[in-house]
């Protein structure tokens, strides 16, 4: 069998607040470690029927890079979801859902800007 390894390694101010985000896996093909400013991490717990996850991001990511991580985690687990269930009903939704987030997230970034 074979073994594969990730580590996330969070580099933590005095407040303990997040300031540096690295991660490497021992099969990828990045010979160093990569740098993130946001990471979601989400295991099944079978025996308890629940999710349990860790969601931290640095002091340096910004909103708007916030709503692009958001769109893009949630067409990922839509994309996860379809090949897992093969579901597309419900895949059309979530995509529709992550749509309509990013354009009122767009929406309300002009609104601030113009009031600015």
């Amino acid at each position: 069998m074979h073994t594969s390894e990730i580590n996330i390694e969070v580099h933590l101010d005095d407040n303990k607040v997040p300031q540096q985000i690295t991660w490497s896996a021992t099969d990828s093909t990045a010979n160093m470690q990569q740098a993130a400013k946001a990471m979601m991490l989400a295991f099944w717990d079978g025996s308890d029927k629940s999710a349990l996850r860790i969601d931290l991001w640095t002091k340096d990511m910004m909103v708007d890079e916030m709503a692009d991580f958001f769109y893009q985690t949630f067409m990922g687990m839509a994309d996860s979801y379809n090949r897992a269930t093969h579901n597309a009903e419900l895949v059309a939704d979530m995509k529709q859902f992550a749509k309509d987030f990013y354009k009122k997230f767009k929406d309300q970034q002009l609104k601030e800007n113009k009031a600015n």
